[in-house]
């Protein structure tokens, strides 16, 4: 009698019996999921333990201490101070003005301050008469019946010669002032002299008077 061969069983559930398929499933997976807790926790780990790398502190350099002075030796001079200490300085009061003098009466002049200089003018010029005519009166004068005073400022050289003829006061007529300024022109001085006696320039007033006889 010929024997008819079993079919393969289709999976793991075939060779278990009933039901426990289910607890196989539910450990398998419990199983990957403390893989992948353990799977993490070892990543966390290895990223802490390969965080940033800090720099290596450097070492603070310290100056050595000198060295005590043995005893005996003389004790080392302190530096000199840079400067001197500050002080307070107290600015001294200005003087009190001092009171000015009663108003008096100029001094005279001493004799050194009234003595003229040398070189300057110690007697005016003197007209030379014969070589000082009268000045000539202006017939259009005459005519109108013209009169009056001039005086002139002249300054003399130290030759006795006119250098510059000046009319100081006016008589009032152009005619008489210009007569007066022609005449006193061709006159010839004594000139000036000094405190020794030297003939310097001076300056003189000369009035003319033009008067009808």
């Amino acid at each position: 009698m010929a024997t008819t061969p079993r079919s393969a069983p289709a999976g793991l559930a075939a060779y278990l019996p009933r039901g426990r398929w289910l607890l196989v499933a539910g450990a398998f997976l419990l199983g990957w999921l403390l893989f992948a807790v353990v799977w993490l926790a070892a990543r966390r780990d290895q990223a802490v333990a390969t965080g940033p790398e800090l720099p290596a502190a450097v070492p603070e350099e310290f100056e050595p201490l000198p060295r005590p002075t043995p005893a005996g030796d003389a004790a080392t001079p302190l530096p000199p101070d840079a400067g001197e200490a500050p002080r307070l300085v107290e600015d001294a009061p200005a003087p009190a003005p001092a009171p000015l003098p009663a108003e008096t009466s100029p001094l005279p002049p001493t004799i050194d301050e009234a003595a003229p200089v040398a070189g300057e003018a110690a007697q005016a010029p003197v007209p030379l008469p014969e070589q000082s005519p009268s000045p000539r009166y202006p017939s259009e004068a005459l005519r109108r019946n013209e009169t009056g005073t001039v005086v002139l400022q002249v300054q003399v050289d130290a030759q006795g010669q006119p250098v510059s003829v000046d009319v100081a006061q006016r008589s009032g007529s152009r005619d008489l002032d210009r007569a007066a300024v022609e005449a006193v022109s061709r006159w010839r001085f004594s000139p000036a002299r000094d405190a020794s006696g030297n003939p310097v320039a001076g300056t003189l007033s000369v009035p003319i008077d033009f008067k009808l006889e």
